[in-house]
């Protein structure tokens, strides 16, 4: 079972559910270290102070907060500590809101949330409520020394904690470009919606791979087995120059491959339907 990175309580009205939060995804990237070209040593970095060139170790670093040019507000870990938080130990439920009121630029990152044997119950009667009620749950968590806005909702049996941007910190899209508006033609409109409804589908995350990953393994693969890494000539990506004439493409390359696929499918019933009767 892996470790929990965080453990307290989910708090809403009076009632308290002892959780830990555990993180629900694992990075799949691959993660190169900085070498020596000369001797294949790895490059390390020293924390040294800027002032006196002396290198420093983690118990003579403080925090500072440059609030102008040169000048710090210096703080240690025990002051940091000592401002209050509302949500230091608690994942404190604030409200409950329908999911599709809230815009995903919000979301950031995602955690499960496990029961400690003594709020089992109180957990599973919280999932079930919500997602009879079809809700999900605001509420404050702090980690890592930053309170964070969060989403509570129930997946499978199992609550996920999706932390969240505060509002002042959502950019506002400010695009000269955009505040100009050419003329789009109904033919166009017309095709562009053609186009959304054939590639329109029901998500299915399994069909979606990682494709640079997969090459980038097989070249770390080669690279291990001593052979040259092979690279494939990129393909410049074809410029507009009609839409139209782009649109219908689209649509006909679209209404295409959507005849491949029903023929592939109708192809692998029958030969289902032979063997089963074989």
């Amino acid at each position: 079972m892996p470790k929990a990175i965080w453990k307290g309580a989910i708090t809403f009205g009076l009632i308290t559910i002892p959780v830990g939060l555990y993180s629900a995804i694992e990075e799949k990237s691959f993660r190169f270290n900085q070498l020596h070209d000369k001797d294949k040593g790895r490059i390390r970095y020293k924390r040294t102070c800027s002032a006196c060139g002396e290198e420093v170790s983690y118990d003579e670093i403080v925090k500072g907060y440059e609030f102008e040019k040169g000048n710090y507000a210096v703080f240690t870990e025990e002051e940091l500590q000592q401002i209050p938080a509302d949500s230091v130990k608690a994942i404190d439920v604030v409200a409950f809101v329908p999911l599709e009121e809230i815009d995903p630029v919000y979301f950031q990152k995602p955690y499960y949330l496990a029961p400690e044997p003594t709020g089992l119950k109180a957990y599973k009667l919280l999932e079930q409520a919500m997602t009879d009620s079809g809700r999900i749950g605001i509420a404050k968590i702090t980690l890592r020394d930053k309170e964070h806005l969060a989403t509570l909702r129930a997946r499978d049996g199992v609550f996920i904690l999706e932390t969240m941007h505060w509002p002042d910190e959502i950019r506002q899209p400010e695009f000269e470009e955009l505040s100009k508006n050419p003329e789009i033609r109904k033919q166009e409109l017309d095709m562009a919606r053609n186009l959304i409804e054939n590639l329109s589908d029901s998500f299915n995350p399994e069909s979606f791979v990682d494709n640079y990953r997969e090459r980038l393994a097989a070249a770390v693969q080669a690279k291990v087995e001593g052979m040259e890494v092979a690279v494939a000539p990129t393909k410049e990506p074809t410029q507009i120059v009609d839409l139209m004439e782009a649109l219908k493409a689209s649509v006909e390359a679209t209404k295409k491959k959507a005849g491949e696929d029903a023929d592939s499918k109708k192809g692998s019933e029958k030969g289902s339907q032979k063997a089963r009767s074989a």
